[in-house]
């Protein structure tokens, strides 16, 4: 059985550093500027909800391959 603390200490530092760029502007939204920024190496963070397959699964390698950890919630069309 999984206890409580481990649960939420992920869950908590995700909230947490959303939270944090959300406050500082520095976030974007959508493909196209998404994959943009991932090439020029300016992204820390990517998560991704509503993608459609094949376009979450190239965002999953361009941030795989640029050493950025995508944080991902499949949900599928």
């Amino acid at each position: 059985m999984v206890t409580t603390k481990k649960m939420k200490k992920p869950l908590e530092s995700v909230n947490s550093r959303l939270q944090l760029v959300m406050e500082s502007g520095k976030s974007m939204l959508g493909y196209k500027q998404t994959v943009k920024m991932i090439r020029q190496d300016k992204v820390t963070l990517v998560i991704i909800v509503t993608y459609p397959v094949l376009r979450k699964s190239e965002a999953v390698c361009y941030a795989m391959l640029a050493k950025t950890g995508p944080r991902l919630q499949w949900q599928y069309y």
